[in-house]
């Protein structure tokens, strides 16, 4: 691989991770992994006003991370891959291994944390 063609792939990693870089679409992706859901389905779940979930979910299928299929008026979002999923999970056990160092701040938010 050339020089230019590794720092292209780096940047399109930073890309990425950059997509997974902020708690509300952290949020849409975690109530995405029970299954397919309409913007109002997420809206409600997750408290938000429904231009900011579509905006976000906006991003996430631009980038990839979600994908749609239509229900007669309807749109269905879903995570495009289950390796999404994996990787959040493994961030978060990382997180929980790091916040374990400080016993008071773990016990408060493992619980509260925890993947469903």
């Amino acid at each position: 691989m050339t020089i230019q063609n590794e720092k292209e792939l780096y940047r399109l990693k930073a890309r990425l991770c950059k997509t997974f870089a902020d708690p509300t679409r952290l949020m849409i992706i975690h109530e995405l992994r029970s299954g397919e859901k309409t913007v109002g389905q997420i809206q409600s779940a997750l408290g938000l006003l429904q231009p900011v979930v579509s905006r976000h979910l906006a991003l996430l299928r631009e980038r990839g991370v979600v994908k749609t299929r239509r229900n007669g008026t309807r749109i269905i979002y879903s995570i495009s891959d289950p390796k999404i999923i994996a990787a959040c999970d493994m961030v978060h056990n990382i997180l929980l291994s790091q916040m374990a160092k400080d016993k008071d701040t773990a016990e408060r938010l493992i619980t509260a944390s925890s993947p469903k």
